[in-house]
């Protein structure tokens, strides 16, 4: 790979974005300072804190000018953070989620660097261009360098807050997740078991009554109907009750684990040639092992709704489930060779299951050309974070 020229438009880019940190730099420490100044002084009062905290978001837009020049001149990889987000509406939560973020203020304190850094480094590349020419682009690169290395750990939330994110995130999934499948068990219950309960209760009490008041043969025959009918109800009611209690969690999944679980998951599904399921759980001693029992539904409930999918959309022939472990984290491998075309945009059930997945810092990902066939890889971690405290 050739190798970029030393006085080459990188090196003069780099340079005209270390004379830029000058302005920027007597601009963001004159908006920090005075920001600080004021907001503080007049904390007592009413405004005081509203003024802080505005301070702070203008500091905060110029923390991304900065992460963008990085990206620009220096190549840098780091993305945009996730934006203050209020928990309250109006100016109370506005003040409070900007006064709480940990950026904000860190932001504040690049900006109050920039002012000496940007002296030091635009009078050092002044001085290079014009007297140490032979020395240029080392000049410049040691103090992009530096640079670089200030906007990324002072622009950047840190892996410790993004990981604070990220699990409100997952919070926030799994809450909504767990909301819906209430609601969905509650909806089941009344227009399904609840109904045919009331209605077999009924159905019992007219055949009661007609038994009383026997006077005839056909007064048997219509209780014995009557009684026959509410026998129909029961088992309707107690098939509907089990794969509700199915749909919660399977009891062949807690009794026999994930190959009998998916087996009998792979026996429901309405695919012409059947669904071929392959589970190899082996630990490293060559023995069966199982997972976190979380993993061990999520993995379920991820293939049932997958194979779902492949009866009703998918318009496949065949379909294949792969399961197996692979050092500290279980694999599925779910196939098709339906049309295709599959993919988890927001809102749709594939997008659920990603969230779903995620909220247990799994892997969710799918391939699904237009002609097909479509493949859906999962990888979770053989224990969650609970389990293994």
């Amino acid at each position: 790979m050739e190798r970029p020229p030393l006085y080459g438009a990188r090196m003069w880019r780099q340079a005209g974005q270390l004379l830029l940190n000058l302005p920027l730099g007597i601009a963001g420490f004159a908006l920090s300072v005075t920001t600080l100044a004021v907001g503080l002084s007049l904390s007592v009062t009413v405004v005081g804190l509203p003024l802080l905290a505005g301070g702070l978001a203008a500091s905060r837009s110029l923390g991304a000018l900065g992460r963008r020049r990085a990206r620009t001149a220096y190549d840098s990889t780091i993305d945009e953070p996730a934006p203050v987000s209020p928990r309250r509406p109006g100016a109370v939560g506005f003040t409070i989620a900007h006064l709480t973020d940990l950026l904000n203020w860190r932001t504040v304190l690049y900006n109050v660097l920039m002012l000496p850094w940007g002296i030091l480094g635009f009078a050092l590349t002044v001085v290079s261009v014009l007297a140490l020419w032979p020395v240029l682009p080392w000049v410049i690169r040691g103090l992009a360098a530096i640079d670089r290395i200030l906007i990324e750990s002072l622009l950047f939330p840190g892996a410790l807050a993004e990981r604070v994110r990220e699990l409100e995130d997952d919070r926030g999934t799994v809450v909504d997740t767990a909301a819906a499948d209430l609601r969905r068990i509650e909806r089941d219950l009344h227009d399904g078991a609840q109904a045919r309960l009331v209605a077999l209760a009924m159905d019992l009490g007219m055949a009661k009554e007609r038994l009383r008041e026997v006077e005839s043969e056909d007064d048997v025959a219509v209780a014995a109907k009557m009684v026959d009918n509410a026998h129909g109800e029961v088992k309707l009611a107690l098939q509907e009750l089990r794969d509700l209690a199915r749909g919660i969690h399977p009891a062949v999944l807690t009794d026999r684990g994930l190959d009998a679980a998916l087996s009998a998951v792979a026996a429901r599904c309405t695919v012409p040639g059947g669904v071929k399921v392959n589970v190899d759980l082996a630990g490293p001693d060559g023995e069966p092992e199982r997972p976190d029992s979380a993993v061990e539904g999520i993995a379920y409930f991820t293939v049932s709704e997958l194979l779902t999918n492949v009866s009703k959309h998918a318009g496949a022939r065949t379909a294949s489930v792969d399961v197996w472990r692979s050092d500290n984290q279980l694999m599925v491998l779910v196939q098709d060779d339906g049309k295709g075309g599959a993919a988890a945009y927001p809102g749709s059930g594939l997008s659920g299951l990603a969230e779903r997945i995620r909220a247990v810092d799994g892997v969710f990902l799918v391939e699904s050309p237009t002609a097909g066939p479509t493949t859906v890889t999962v990888e979770l971690p053989w224990r969650t974070r609970a389990a293994r405290r």
